[in-house]
Order: structure tokens, then sequence, then C-alpha cells
């Protein structure tokens, strides 16, 4: 039965055009090209990036963080009460009125103290600004290392100024060494997000974040697998180009130089309007849809390939929509004047609003203290900046 699932997986028709075989891509004349079992290094490899990140968090990003000034806040935890802790875990962690009067009655507490203790207890849960500086740290500075490199693989070549020559021989295109690491850090560097992606701050987008890391993965793998790795380094290289300005804009966010964080933020959502909304769609995409029917008649990878662009690019829209609509508050509020200038921070909302609570005043640090975030909640609809 495995025999059998492995043969109609990997049945020509499946990844390849009509009349050719997987004998046609095996090494000959000097000529190297692409192979399934290539891809097994990239879990090993995933892996070393956990290990990587943890050592670049631990002895750069937090030394760095320190040079800026990003400290942890302190935060008054929850009086430990099996009662709450119940609830909390297993019900809910905003319990209504109702249910704020029965744990009162059933914990021996006041309302009042059992409001106060849910309100600790959630904000134990969110994550520290050391621990969103750190990550974004560390994103950053990849994303901008393989956008260099990535440029660095493709620009010399003539697909890059003529996207026809993408197609031009297909699928007898030779493997380049460069083409063959730029497949490979990058498919491994995105398994360690999938692998992390529990551990790392829960966003807002959680479940479209999970669904852009699989549909990357696929990606990545299939063109590798059918050879198409001349679209898929134009494609990542794309991706890259403006990750690197997004996690820059969070780290001066956390570190509070706002006026830096709005200007990279104001560059990031142009970049990424003209690359994903743009770019993507009406070159890459026109060339992945239209350009290889000239060569062969559509077949099932064809179809496949493209099917999962419009996956990516349908998530595309909806961040361009939070962008955009982020983009318009910023600038609305600035020239109304109607922001304090603390909570004039540049917020992406993209990819870094928290789930974990969305409407509520940090802690007092100290009795009779100011507010450690310094930021008044106007309603229910609203969430702070961080």
């Amino acid at each position: 039965m495995f025999q059998t699932l492995y043969s109609c997986f990997w049945w020509e028709r499946l990844w390849l055009p009509a009349n050719l075989t997987w004998a046609d891509l095996q090494d000959r004349d000097g000529r190297v090209y692409a192979k399934a079992s290539d891809l097994y290094i990239t879990l090993p490899l995933a892996f070393l990036f956990l290990l990587v990140r943890h050592l670049f968090e631990t002895y750069v990003a937090t030394p760095l963080a320190g040079l800026l000034n990003v400290k942890e806040k302190i935060r008054l935890k929850a009086t430990p009460n099996p009662v709450l802790e119940r609830f909390y875990a297993a019900t809910s962690k905003h319990p209504k009125q109702a249910e704020v009067e029965m744990l009162s009655r059933k914990s021996g507490c006041s309302v009042r103290q059992v409001e106060r203790w849910f309100r600790r207890r959630r904000n134990q849960d969110r994550p520290s600004l050391l621990k969103k500086f750190r990550e974004a740290c560390w994103r950053f500075t990849f994303y901008l290392i393989a956008f260099l490199a990535g440029m660095a693989v493709i620009v010399d070549k003539p697909w890059f100024y003529d996207l026809r020559e993408v197609w031009k021989g297909y699928p007898i295109q030779s493997m380049l060494p460069s083409q063959y690491w730029y497949y490979m850090i990058e498919l491994s560097f995105y398994w360690s997000l999938l692998f992390s992606i529990a551990s790392d701050v829960k966003r807002k987008d959680f479940k479209e974040q999970i669904i852009h890391h699989v549909a990357t993965i696929i990606l990545i793998s299939f063109s590798w697998f059918a050879n198409y790795l001349r679209a898929g380094t134009l494609i990542m290289a794309l991706h890259d180009s403006s990750d690197y300005l997004l996690e820059s804009a969070k780290m001066f966010n956390y570190a509070g130089w706002r006026n830096t964080c709005n200007n990279i933020f104001i560059v990031f959502a142009a970049v990424f309007i003209v690359t994903r909304l743009v770019i993507l769609p009406f070159w890459i995409m026109h060339c992945t849809v239209v350009y290889p029917l000239d060569l062969y008649p559509a077949f099932f990878g064809y179809y496949f390939f493209n099917f999962m662009m419009v996956v990516l690019q349908s998530l595309h829209i909806f961040w361009a929509y939070l962008i955009i609509r982020m983009a318009q508050k910023f600038i609305t509020g600035k020239a109304r004047g109607a922001w304090r200038e603390e909570t004039a921070v540049v917020e992406d909302e993209r990819s870094d609003r928290e789930e974990t609570d969305n409407s509520e005043e940090e802690e007092e640090v100290a009795k009779n203290g100011p507010l450690s975030n310094g930021h008044p909640v106007l309603n229910n609809n609203h969430r702070k900046t961080d």
C-alpha cells in the first residue's frame, strides 16, 4: 500500500508537463537538477535555526535591548487561587459579571478582588516587551540577510530582467549552487517559524500566520520538486524585500523611538503594497500563469502552484487592508492632532497585536503609582499600542 501511495504521489503527470518524465531530470552532461531528497536537510537545519535564534536573542538581542533602553515592565502577580485559576484555564479569561459574582461566592473574595485577580492574571500571560523586541530583532536580522543574499543570487541572472527567461528551456534547467543554498536556508527558516509559532508572541492574525507558513513551505517545496527554481527565487526575494522593514519598525516601537518607528512603517507600507499588490500579481503571477502555456499545455502542477500563489495573494490583500487602515488612522490622527504623543505609536496592524488582552490597562507597579503603560482606555473596542 505504501508503495502504491508513493507511486501515485510521484506520478510524472502531477509534477511535470506532458511527454516529460523524471528521467529527463537526471543529472547528466554537467547538468545538476533539484531532487526531493535534497529537502531532508531542511528539518535538521530548522532545529539549528532554533538554536541559533536562542543564542542570538540571548547574546545579541538582549544586550541591544539594554542599549536601546527596552525595559521589562513590572507586573503584579495574581495571588494563587485554585478556584479562579481553574475557571481561568478551563472556561474564560474574561468572565462576565454574573460569573464574577459566582466566583466571588465560591472563592470567598469580593467582586472587586475577583476582577483585579483576572486583570493581573491576564497581564501575567501577556508577552513582555523584551520578548517582543528579541523576536523582532531576530526576524529583522534574518530577513535583511536573506533579502541581500536573494538579490545577490538573482540580480545578475537574465530572468531577473526578462521574466520570459524564467521558462526558457523549462524544465531542463540546471540548478545553480546559489539556488540550492538559497532554497535550503529559506525553507529551513520557515520550518523553524512553524515549529516555534506556539511559543512565540501570539498575534491577532495567528491563524493567518499558520496558513502563511504552511502555504510558503508547500510552495517552496513544490517549486523545488517541479524545478520551478527561477520563479521560486524571484518570489522569495520579493517577499523578503519588505519584511525586514516591518521588524525594524517593531524594534524602534518597543524602544520608544516613535518618530523613527512611524517613518519606517510608512516606508514598509509603501514597499509592501508595491511588491505584494502590484509586482507579485501583475508581474510574477502573470509570469507563472501565462508564460508556461506558451511552452506546454496546463497540467496538475501548473494549477496547484498557481492555486497556492492565489492563497498567498489573498493573505497579502488581507494584511494590506489592515496596513492601509492603520496608515489612515495614523495620518488622520496626526493631521487632526487628536492623538497624544505617547499614543501616536504606529502599531503593526498586520501581525503585532496580541490576542491575550485587548482592552485593559496595565496593573499599577506600585501603590498610588501611575499606570505602567500610560495609556488610557477609550472603550472596549480599542487596543493599547505597544
